[in-house]
């Protein structure tokens, strides 16, 4: 059985830092406000936005621990130090909140480098970190919200083409697992 809503609110204010938990409910507003208009369930939407960051700010230890005790990543989810609270979190979630649902487990795991051929959860869940109000009013999230008014794959091959092109700019390594997402929304 999961746990309680009152149970998992109070373990996140508790592991994650204000910002961070700040963060969540933004994603998870806009999580919920993506998932009526794209046709998912937006109850479902917004608790796993509320919880698509649990393992953030876990130390780098226990992430690793975690990660080369518990878990078999495939190697775009190895990629980058910064995607790792992803798997873990989706594994966290289900041991430590009960959390049996594929789809919410999946949506988390994903959240951060996607993956081919996502569902229109994950993708809700994906973009939904990425553009949320709360901590992220940046510009560069504007033309993708703008681009949800055409749908959510154009939304998400604009964030991709930003994320490359970003990773460009600052000369850093861009994970084949990246490529192969923006290959696969062309």
């Amino acid at each position: 059985m999961t746990c309680t809503y009152e149970y998992i609110d109070n373990w996140l204010k508790v592991n994650l830092s204000p910002e961070r938990y700040e963060h969540s409910l933004g994603t998870a507003e806009c999580a919920r406000e993506l998932a009526e208009r794209f046709g998912e369930n937006p109850e479902k939407a917004y608790f796993t936005g509320l919880i698509h960051d649990c393992a953030k700010c876990l130390p780098k230890d226990e992430t690793l621990h975690i990660i080369k005790t518990f878990l078999n990543l495939e190697d775009g989810e190895l990629c980058s130090p910064k995607t790792h609270h992803a798997p873990v979190g989706a594994y966290i979630a289900k041991k430590e909140f009960k959390i049996d649902d594929e789809e919410i487990l999946s949506a988390i795991r994903w959240h951060t480098i996607g993956r081919v051929n996502m569902t229109p959860f994950e993708k809700i869940i994906f973009l939904a970190d990425k553009i949320e109000t709360r901590t992220r009013p940046c510009e560069i999230c504007e033309p993708i919200r703008e681009a949800l008014n055409e749908s959510l794959d154009k939304a998400l091959l604009l964030c991709y083409k930003n994320t490359i092109k970003s990773l460009v700019d600052r000369d850093l390594r861009i994970c084949t697992a990246t490529i192969d997402i923006y290959n696969s929304l062309l």
